[in-house]
Protein backbone atom coordinates (compact mmCIF):
# COMPACT_ATOMS: atom_id res chain seq x y z
CA UNK A 1 0.00 0.00 0.00
CA UNK A 2 2.63 2.71 1.14
CA UNK A 3 4.62 1.84 -2.37
CA UNK A 4 1.49 2.12 -4.04
CA UNK A 5 1.17 5.92 -2.57
CA UNK A 6 4.89 6.92 -3.22
CA UNK A 7 4.09 5.67 -7.13
CA UNK A 8 0.82 8.20 -6.59
CA UNK A 9 2.67 11.12 -5.21
CA UNK A 10 5.54 10.41 -7.55
CA UNK A 11 3.36 10.35 -10.82
CA UNK A 12 1.73 13.66 -9.65
CA UNK A 13 4.68 15.69 -9.55
CA UNK A 14 6.06 13.91 -12.77
CA UNK A 15 2.74 15.43 -14.10
CA UNK A 16 3.51 19.25 -12.55
CA UNK A 17 6.45 19.48 -13.42
CA UNK A 18 5.77 21.11 -16.99
CA UNK A 19 2.98 23.09 -15.74
CA UNK A 20 5.89 24.06 -12.62
CA UNK A 21 8.02 24.94 -14.99
CA UNK A 22 6.20 27.35 -17.30
CA UNK A 23 5.34 29.42 -14.39
CA UNK A 24 8.59 29.59 -13.85
CA UNK A 25 9.70 30.84 -17.56
CA UNK A 26 12.33 32.01 -17.61
CA UNK A 27 14.66 30.63 -15.74
CA UNK A 28 17.25 30.73 -18.06
CA UNK A 29 18.90 32.85 -20.62
CA UNK A 30 16.74 33.29 -24.09
CA UNK A 31 17.73 32.92 -27.41
CA UNK A 32 15.95 34.72 -30.34
CA UNK A 33 17.48 33.55 -33.74
CA UNK A 34 17.94 36.36 -36.23
CA UNK A 35 18.37 34.65 -39.80
CA UNK A 36 20.57 37.09 -41.53
CA UNK A 37 24.03 38.78 -39.91
CA UNK A 38 24.70 41.28 -37.70
CA UNK A 39 24.45 45.02 -38.46
CA UNK A 40 20.98 44.44 -41.19
CA UNK A 41 18.04 46.16 -40.10
CA UNK A 42 16.45 42.62 -39.29
CA UNK A 43 19.25 42.52 -36.74
CA UNK A 44 18.53 46.06 -35.40
CA UNK A 45 15.11 45.70 -35.04
CA UNK A 46 15.02 42.49 -33.23
CA UNK A 47 17.99 44.47 -30.66
CA UNK A 48 15.87 47.48 -30.22
CA UNK A 49 12.91 45.24 -28.69
CA UNK A 50 14.83 42.46 -27.23
CA UNK A 51 16.94 45.40 -24.68
CA UNK A 52 13.43 45.97 -22.97
CA UNK A 53 12.17 42.29 -22.83
CA UNK A 54 14.61 41.28 -21.29
CA UNK A 55 14.70 44.02 -18.53
CA UNK A 56 10.83 42.62 -18.22
CA UNK A 57 11.75 39.19 -17.83
CA UNK A 58 14.35 39.15 -15.48
CA UNK A 59 16.79 37.09 -17.67
CA UNK A 60 19.05 37.88 -20.95
CA UNK A 61 18.17 37.65 -24.26
CA UNK A 62 21.20 36.73 -26.88
CA UNK A 63 20.97 37.02 -30.68
CA UNK A 64 21.64 34.41 -32.43
CA UNK A 65 21.98 35.69 -36.32
CA UNK A 66 21.80 32.84 -38.68
CA UNK A 67 21.97 34.12 -41.94
CA UNK A 68 22.21 32.01 -44.80
CA UNK A 69 19.77 30.65 -47.98
CA UNK A 70 17.88 33.96 -47.75
CA UNK A 71 17.00 33.46 -44.05
CA UNK A 72 16.33 29.78 -44.42
CA UNK A 73 18.70 28.36 -42.60
CA UNK A 74 18.15 30.33 -39.19
CA UNK A 75 14.26 29.75 -39.81
CA UNK A 76 14.83 25.91 -39.74
CA UNK A 77 16.34 25.97 -37.18
CA UNK A 78 13.75 27.93 -35.15
CA UNK A 79 11.04 25.23 -36.49
CA UNK A 80 13.19 22.55 -35.08
CA UNK A 81 13.77 24.10 -31.80
CA UNK A 82 12.46 22.22 -28.40
CA UNK A 83 9.23 24.27 -27.92
CA UNK A 84 10.05 25.75 -24.71
CA UNK A 85 10.22 29.30 -24.59
CA UNK A 86 14.02 29.57 -24.96
CA UNK A 87 14.07 29.51 -28.97
CA UNK A 88 11.94 32.35 -30.82
CA UNK A 89 12.38 34.10 -34.14
CA UNK A 90 12.61 37.56 -34.53
CA UNK A 91 12.38 37.69 -38.73
CA UNK A 92 10.75 39.74 -41.54
CA UNK A 93 8.95 39.23 -44.72
CA UNK A 94 11.66 36.78 -46.09
CA UNK A 95 9.75 34.25 -44.02
CA UNK A 96 7.42 33.82 -46.20
CA UNK A 97 9.58 35.12 -49.68
CA UNK A 98 12.28 33.00 -49.47
CA UNK A 99 10.53 29.51 -49.84
CA UNK A 100 8.65 30.24 -52.41
CA UNK A 101 11.19 31.70 -54.52
CA UNK A 102 13.53 29.14 -53.91
CA UNK A 103 10.09 26.89 -54.26
CA UNK A 104 11.60 25.19 -51.00
CA UNK A 105 9.70 24.44 -47.93
CA UNK A 106 12.05 23.23 -45.18
CA UNK A 107 9.29 24.72 -42.74
CA UNK A 108 5.82 25.36 -43.08
CA UNK A 109 5.89 29.43 -42.63
CA UNK A 110 2.47 29.24 -40.90
CA UNK A 111 2.00 25.88 -38.77
CA UNK A 112 5.14 25.58 -37.83
CA UNK A 113 5.43 29.34 -35.91
CA UNK A 114 3.22 30.60 -33.43
CA UNK A 115 3.19 34.29 -33.75
CA UNK A 116 3.55 36.38 -30.99
CA UNK A 117 3.31 40.13 -32.43
CA UNK A 118 4.25 42.12 -35.13
CA UNK A 119 6.66 44.93 -35.04
CA UNK A 120 5.54 46.83 -38.17
CA UNK A 121 6.66 48.21 -41.58
CA UNK A 122 8.58 50.14 -43.21
CA UNK A 123 9.17 51.33 -47.13
CA UNK A 124 12.03 49.87 -49.32
CA UNK A 125 14.24 52.85 -50.76
CA UNK A 126 15.82 52.34 -54.47
CA UNK A 127 19.14 53.81 -53.92
CA UNK A 128 21.58 54.35 -56.64
CA UNK A 129 25.54 53.63 -56.05
CA UNK A 130 28.37 55.89 -56.08
CA UNK A 131 29.34 54.05 -59.83
CA UNK A 132 26.12 55.17 -61.02
CA UNK A 133 24.84 58.50 -62.53
CA UNK A 134 21.57 60.59 -62.45
CA UNK A 135 20.02 62.10 -59.35
CA UNK A 136 16.42 61.33 -59.88
CA UNK A 137 14.74 58.15 -61.13
CA UNK A 138 14.39 58.98 -64.03
CA UNK A 139 18.14 60.26 -64.93
CA UNK A 140 19.26 57.11 -63.55
CA UNK A 141 17.06 54.98 -65.82
CA UNK A 142 18.24 57.03 -68.97
CA UNK A 143 21.78 56.53 -67.49
CA UNK A 144 21.06 52.82 -67.48
CA UNK A 145 19.32 52.03 -69.83
CA UNK A 146 21.81 49.27 -72.59
CA UNK A 147 24.52 49.48 -69.90
CA UNK A 148 25.58 45.83 -68.38
CA UNK A 149 24.65 46.62 -64.46
CA UNK A 150 23.72 44.17 -61.90
CA UNK A 151 21.46 45.35 -58.44
CA UNK A 152 21.54 43.64 -55.15
CA UNK A 153 19.86 42.41 -52.77
CA UNK A 154 20.00 40.77 -49.38
CA UNK A 155 18.72 37.58 -49.95
CA UNK A 156 17.49 35.31 -52.56
CA UNK A 157 13.46 35.75 -52.76
CA UNK A 158 13.33 38.56 -50.90
CA UNK A 159 11.21 41.90 -51.05
CA UNK A 160 14.41 43.52 -52.22
CA UNK A 161 15.31 40.43 -54.86
CA UNK A 162 11.75 41.12 -56.32
CA UNK A 163 11.51 44.39 -56.73
CA UNK A 164 14.83 44.93 -58.42
CA UNK A 165 13.70 42.51 -60.84
CA UNK A 166 10.35 44.39 -61.00
CA UNK A 167 12.67 47.86 -61.66
CA UNK A 168 15.12 46.03 -63.85
CA UNK A 169 11.77 44.89 -66.09
CA UNK A 170 9.83 47.99 -65.97
CA UNK A 171 12.61 50.05 -67.00
CA UNK A 172 13.68 48.08 -69.74
CA UNK A 173 17.47 48.04 -67.89
CA UNK A 174 18.16 44.12 -68.01
CA UNK A 175 20.24 44.01 -64.76
CA UNK A 176 21.79 41.29 -63.14
CA UNK A 177 20.77 39.93 -59.66
CA UNK A 178 23.50 39.82 -57.37
CA UNK A 179 22.07 38.23 -53.91
CA UNK A 180 23.90 38.79 -50.47
CA UNK A 181 23.54 37.07 -47.39
CA UNK A 182 21.54 40.16 -45.38
CA UNK A 183 21.69 43.59 -46.05
CA UNK A 184 24.71 44.62 -44.26
CA UNK A 185 27.13 43.07 -46.80
CA UNK A 186 24.67 44.88 -49.46
CA UNK A 187 25.60 48.14 -48.21
CA UNK A 188 28.73 47.54 -48.15
CA UNK A 189 29.54 46.60 -52.27
CA UNK A 190 26.83 49.46 -52.91
CA UNK A 191 29.34 51.56 -50.64
CA UNK A 192 31.99 50.53 -53.00
CA UNK A 193 30.22 51.05 -56.27
CA UNK A 194 30.38 46.99 -57.10
CA UNK A 195 26.70 46.65 -57.66
CA UNK A 196 24.74 49.38 -59.79
CA UNK A 197 21.60 50.22 -57.41
CA UNK A 198 19.77 47.93 -54.73
CA UNK A 199 16.35 48.41 -52.24
CA UNK A 200 17.66 48.99 -48.82
CA UNK A 201 15.97 50.13 -45.59
CA UNK A 202 16.54 53.04 -43.39
CA UNK A 203 16.72 50.40 -40.45
CA UNK A 204 20.58 49.49 -41.56
CA UNK A 205 20.93 52.17 -44.49
CA UNK A 206 19.70 55.29 -43.19
CA UNK A 207 23.22 56.60 -41.99
CA UNK A 208 24.31 55.99 -45.98
CA UNK A 209 21.53 57.40 -47.77
CA UNK A 210 21.30 60.65 -45.63
CA UNK A 211 25.02 61.26 -45.98
CA UNK A 212 24.47 60.98 -49.71
CA UNK A 213 26.94 58.25 -50.08
CA UNK A 214 24.08 56.35 -51.66
CA UNK A 215 21.72 58.39 -53.64
CA UNK A 216 17.81 57.71 -53.21
CA UNK A 217 15.61 57.43 -55.80
CA UNK A 218 12.42 55.87 -55.23
CA UNK A 219 10.35 54.16 -52.63
CA UNK A 220 8.15 51.14 -52.52
CA UNK A 221 4.95 50.68 -50.48
CA UNK A 222 2.30 53.57 -50.57
CA UNK A 223 3.02 55.87 -47.62
CA UNK A 224 6.44 58.23 -48.57
CA UNK A 225 9.20 58.54 -45.53
CA UNK A 226 8.95 62.07 -43.50
CA UNK A 227 12.62 61.91 -43.37
CA UNK A 228 12.89 61.96 -47.50
CA UNK A 229 10.17 64.22 -48.30
CA UNK A 230 11.00 64.81 -51.91
CA UNK A 231 11.45 61.06 -52.84
CA UNK A 232 8.54 59.72 -54.84
CA UNK A 233 6.67 56.42 -54.80
CA UNK A 234 7.27 54.22 -57.62
CA UNK A 235 3.94 53.68 -57.97
CA UNK A 236 2.99 56.96 -58.93
CA UNK A 237 6.50 57.26 -60.86
CA UNK A 238 5.44 55.22 -63.88
CA UNK A 239 6.06 51.83 -62.23
CA UNK A 240 3.35 49.15 -61.35
CA UNK A 241 1.00 48.83 -58.01
CA UNK A 242 3.08 45.47 -57.83
CA UNK A 243 5.90 47.99 -55.29
CA UNK A 244 2.97 48.57 -53.09
CA UNK A 245 3.02 45.36 -51.38
CA UNK A 246 3.89 45.51 -47.41
CA UNK A 247 5.54 43.03 -45.39
CA UNK A 248 6.38 42.92 -41.60
CA UNK A 249 8.55 42.40 -38.94
CA UNK A 250 7.95 40.61 -36.18
CA UNK A 251 8.47 38.03 -33.64
CA UNK A 252 7.48 34.06 -33.76
CA UNK A 253 8.03 30.79 -31.52
CA UNK A 254 7.95 27.38 -32.79
CA UNK A 255 4.83 25.87 -32.73
CA UNK A 256 3.17 24.08 -29.19
CA UNK A 257 4.95 26.41 -27.13
CA UNK A 258 2.81 26.37 -23.76
CA UNK A 259 0.46 28.78 -23.84
CA UNK A 260 1.12 31.08 -21.19
CA UNK A 261 4.31 31.70 -22.31
CA UNK A 262 3.24 32.68 -25.27
CA UNK A 263 0.60 34.79 -23.29
CA UNK A 264 3.40 36.79 -21.46
CA UNK A 265 5.66 37.35 -24.46
CA UNK A 266 3.08 38.87 -26.07
CA UNK A 267 1.64 40.96 -23.39
CA UNK A 268 5.41 42.10 -22.69
CA UNK A 269 5.71 42.87 -26.03
CA UNK A 270 2.93 44.90 -26.57
CA UNK A 271 3.43 46.55 -23.75
CA UNK A 272 7.23 47.56 -25.55
CA UNK A 273 5.39 48.64 -28.59
CA UNK A 274 2.93 50.73 -26.74
CA UNK A 275 5.95 52.82 -25.17
CA UNK A 276 6.38 56.38 -26.51
CA UNK A 277 10.26 55.67 -26.36
CA UNK A 278 10.07 52.38 -28.30
CA UNK A 279 7.54 54.38 -31.27
CA UNK A 280 10.32 57.39 -30.74
CA UNK A 281 13.15 54.84 -31.39
CA UNK A 282 11.33 53.06 -34.69
CA UNK A 283 10.39 56.28 -36.03
CA UNK A 284 14.02 57.65 -36.23
CA UNK A 285 15.00 54.80 -37.90
CA UNK A 286 11.59 55.46 -40.49
CA UNK A 287 9.80 52.03 -39.17
CA UNK A 288 6.26 52.41 -38.92
CA UNK A 289 4.88 50.87 -36.09
CA UNK A 290 2.23 48.58 -36.83
CA UNK A 291 1.28 46.38 -34.14
CA UNK A 292 -0.27 43.35 -34.49
CA UNK A 293 -1.39 40.92 -31.94
CA UNK A 294 -0.98 36.68 -32.28
CA UNK A 295 -3.98 35.89 -34.29
CA UNK A 296 -4.05 39.18 -36.45
CA UNK A 297 -0.34 38.93 -37.31
CA UNK A 298 -0.98 35.49 -38.17
CA UNK A 299 -3.75 36.67 -40.28
CA UNK A 300 -1.03 38.89 -41.77
CA UNK A 301 1.22 36.00 -42.56
CA UNK A 302 -1.34 34.31 -44.02
CA UNK A 303 -2.45 37.20 -46.50
CA UNK A 304 1.73 37.81 -47.10
CA UNK A 305 2.29 34.45 -48.61
CA UNK A 306 -0.49 34.43 -50.70
CA UNK A 307 -0.16 37.85 -51.92
CA UNK A 308 3.72 36.58 -52.71
CA UNK A 309 2.75 33.45 -54.60
CA UNK A 310 0.73 35.46 -56.64
CA UNK A 311 3.78 38.03 -57.45
CA UNK A 312 6.43 34.86 -57.92
CA UNK A 313 4.23 33.40 -60.54
CA UNK A 314 3.41 36.59 -62.62
CA UNK A 315 7.22 37.06 -62.38
CA UNK A 316 8.30 33.78 -62.66
CA UNK A 317 10.46 34.84 -59.94
CA UNK A 318 12.72 31.82 -58.73
CA UNK A 319 16.41 31.69 -57.30
CA UNK A 320 19.01 28.81 -56.52
CA UNK A 321 20.06 28.62 -52.80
Amino acid sequence: MRRRMILTATAGLALARPALAQGQWPDRPIRWIVPFPPGGSTDLWARLIAEPMSAELGQPIVIDNRGGAGGLIGTEAAARAAPDGYTMLFTITTHVTTPVVLQRFPYDPVNDFAPIGKLGVTPLVLCASPSTQGNTLQEFVAWARGKDLSFGSYAPGSSGHAYGQMFSDEARLNMTHVAYRGEGPMLQDMLAGNVACAFHSMAASGGAIRSGRIRPLALSGTRPLPSLPSVPLLQDSGFSRRFAFSGFIGLLAPARVPQPILDRSAGLFRKIMESPDTQRRLLEIDTIPTWLGPAEFREDIIRCLREWQAIATELNLSAQG
